[in-house]
């Protein structure tokens, strides 16, 4: 290969500002239930605020530090900066022109407005006034701009109002600048009755049209929205910390006060002011951007709460699936007699939650082991493992502190489980724990036995009603005995020098899935017949990269079903002309990891927490398990390749790292086609599925008490 590396990958920043466009897409796509369009919008928006607050704070300090290291495609820290904010600014651009222009007028025609202060009625403007005086005058705090009074340090992500005041005893206007940061635990949205509309005023409007009551005296001239967004990655010294608890809590701490990586300001701030922003908040030119409209539009996720049904899809309740419907009562008998496959959310999420549950309440289990990367605020799980711990159960929680945004409710979690009893490990110093684990030791008549469950996602109740993922229940001895070994890995001083079945980062997972690649390799130029299959949320290292490309040129098919950043150049000519690059972005979010070989017709089917990202190989604790259970992985593979059916959801990459609807591409084609919407088709699957177990179990009922069906 005498390519440069630039030409063989594309940069890792740029290929996630794609995945973040097509979400820009699907808010613009009119097909889409209006409420919808509004969640992807707000996506949008919260996507955009981690990448400035992680991604382009990493560069930023690269610059500052004078790092001259070139990425592997070839870009200096300050070239991929520029590019960033020449890629970035158009697009949004484009979403703020979106809001205002189509989603608010429709909105309105939906019953839902948004009021500025002087569009409201004298009653309305009286209510506003009193819920000023009474909820929102007490809480704020002006703070003034001068010599003797520096700008205040606002936090992270604050939005705030920059006001310009005057003397009125004064002859000449003196144009005093005082901020006020607006509360972030006070409603954006005021909500007034209004007929049978939905009616809003923001926090800011309201704010805005009181503020010379924080100023006595004095002349409130004009008031303009501005908000900041700092550095956020946390930069921790594990091996001199004493206390790993303390360190994170401090840590994020300061992520409150990072420094700044952009600025947002009203487009009609005057220039004058956001001169002054600019020079006191050390902002650098391209790291402003001048906004129509509201200011932190992910705020406008508030707004998919509203109650109009027929704005949203068409509403879906998991199911729970036949295997313990059937035997409610003893998950562990159903276990013991088969492995048990749930695709979530199209499978219920309870069902996990109901297998911890009877394992903190069941007298037979004497040990509960779990890991937890991310949880949900009222997360049935952590008050089953505290009700196990009470009952005198062993109960081990391996908990991540250094997931990322999740720091402050993992530190609550922690203790709250310390308290109970519960062992709380925090993983190994180095590493992060992100594999997806709960291991249950029950005695039974012939003595011990464990039961395990493994998953791609969380365990997290919330997420799970939103994101795809693949679970696993099994008793499977060697399993179960990998697992305990993990276990005693991530809790003690253990280092196993293998596993019988499950792949360890960053023991071996990289070596198994390069050694899986070459056999199929192998194979292909044996048999003719290769073919791999990935469905996971990013392909980022070179290494898997580069030998899937060897895999390509071997003439191995091969299938990537990659949700986000993909920095691998599908079909150019002589490289990857095998290789196709596919992306859903859909009503749930693609979140499930898979790895598929064809392996000559015996197949080789894993499934795992680990993206194709060095970070997944070599700086977490992260399991990829085979699927072993024919009938299981009959129907997974099914799966996979019913995905690859899709062309609603469907976007295809480009070998520029571009990408274009698969619907879009079918139509040049002049081929007809049929519009697929695998996500819709996997929901209504389940319900036929489960609609027909119920007429099933029904005439079993029938015909159990004598009478014909």
């Amino acid at each position: 290969m005498n390519k440069t590396k630039s030409e063989y990958l594309l940069n890792r920043e740029l290929s996630w500002i794609e995945f973040n466009k097509r979400v820009l897409q699907e808010a613009k796509d009119k097909s889409q239930p209006l409420l919808e369009r509004v969640k992807f919008l707000s996506i949008f928006s919260s996507n955009l605020d981690e990448f400035f607050m992680i991604r382009v704070a990493g560069l930023k300090r690269q610059v500052k530090s004078n790092v001259n290291e070139l990425s592997s495609d070839g870009m200096s820290a300050q070239e991929q900066r520029d590019r960033i904010y020449e890629v970035l600014n158009p697009l949004v651009e484009e979403q703020h022109r979106l809001f205002i222009e189509d989603i608010i007028p429709q909105l309105s025609d939906n019953g839902i407005r948004f009021y500025k202060y002087n569009e409201l009625n004298e009653e309305e403007k009286k209510k506003v006034d009193e819920y000023f005086e009474d909820e929102i005058f007490p809480v704020l705090t002006p703070l003034a701009i001068d010599n003797v009074h520096p700008f205040p340090n606002l936090i992270n992500r604050s939005l705030a109002l920059a006001i310009i005041l005057d003397d009125p005893e004064t002859k000449e206007v003196e144009e005093k600048v005082c901020v006020v940061q607006i509360p972030n635990n006070i409603s954006r949205f005021y909500s007034f009755q209004n007929g049978s509309e939905y009616s809003f005023i923001l926090l800011e409007e309201i704010i805005k049209a009181n503020v010379e009551k924080l100023f006595t005296g004095m002349h409130a001239i004009e008031s303009f929205a501005f908000r900041i967004t700092r550095n956020a990655d946390l930069e921790l010294e594990e091996e001199e910390a004493a206390d790993l608890l303390t360190l994170i809590e401090e840590e994020v701490k300061k992520r409150r006060l990072g420094i700044l990586v952009r600025l947002e300001v009203d487009r009609n701030m005057p220039e004058k002011l956001l001169k002054f922003l600019k020079n006191t908040l050390g902002a650098e030119s391209n790291e402003i951007y001048k906004m129509d409209g509201p200011l932190s539009l992910g705020d406008m996720m508030s707004l998919y709460k509203i109650d109009k049904r027929e704005l949203k899809y068409a509403g879906f309740t998991p199911r729970i699936t036949s295997n313990f419907s059937r035997n409610k009562d003893s998950f562990f008998k159903t276990i013991s007699e088969n492995d048990v496959f749930l695709h979530h959310p199209f499978y219920s999420f309870s069902s996990v939650s109901e297998f911890i549950a009877q394992s903190a309440e069941d007298p037979k289990v004497y040990a509960i082991k779990l890991t937890l990367y991310r949880t949900s605020g009222d997360s049935p799980i952590i008050q089953s493992l505290i009700e196990a711990a009470e009952n005198g159960k062993q109960v081990t929680a391996v908990v991540e502190l250094k997931a990322r945004f999740d720091e402050e409710n993992n530190i609550i979690w922690a203790r709250a489980l310390e308290n109970a009893g519960v062992h709380v490990v925090y993983g190994l110093i180095g590493l992060k724990t992100h594999c997806k684990m709960a291991l249950v030791v029950r005695k039974e008549e012939k003595g011990m036995k464990r039961y395990l469950h493994m998953s791609t996602g969380n365990y997290n109740s919330t997420t799970s009603r939103i994101y795809t993922d693949f679970g696993l229940f099994t008793a499977n001895e060697d399993f179960c005995r990998d697992a305990s070994q993990l276990f005693n890995y991530l809790t003690g001083f253990s280092r196993p020098r293998g596993y019988r079945k499950i792949l360890v980062a960053p023991l071996n997972l990289r070596r198994k899935v390069l050694k899986m690649i070459d056999e199929e390799i192998k194979s292909h130029k044996e048999n003719h017949n290769g073919y791999i299959l990935f469905k996971n949320n990013s392909i980022v290292d070179e290494e898997v990269i580069m030998r899937l490309y060897q895999a390509s040129k071997a003439g191995v098919k091969v299938d990537l079903i990659t949700r986000g950043i993909c920095r691998l150049r599908p079909q150019v000519k002589g490289i990857s002309e095998n290789i196709n690059v596919y992306s859903i972005v859909g009503r749930f979010l693609e979140h499930s990891r898979a790895y598929y070989f064809n392996n000559n017709g015996d197949s080789r089917l894993y499934l795992g927490s680990a993206d194709i990202m060095q970070r997944n190989f070599d700086r977490r604790v992260e399991v990829l398990f085979p699927v072993e259970d024919a009938r299981i992985k009959e129907d997974i593979t099914e799966i996979l390749k019913l995905y690859l059916t899709d062309t609603a959801n469907t976007w295809v990459m480009m070998s520029d790292g571009s990408y274009i609807k698969k619907e879009e591409l079918l139509k040049i084609s002049d081929e007809p086609f049929e519009s697929v919407n695998i996500q819709d088709y996997f929901v209504r699957k389940v319900i036929k599925k489960y609609e027909k177990e119920l007429k099933q179990d029904l005439r079993k009922k029938i015909t159990s008490n004598g009478v014909k069906a």
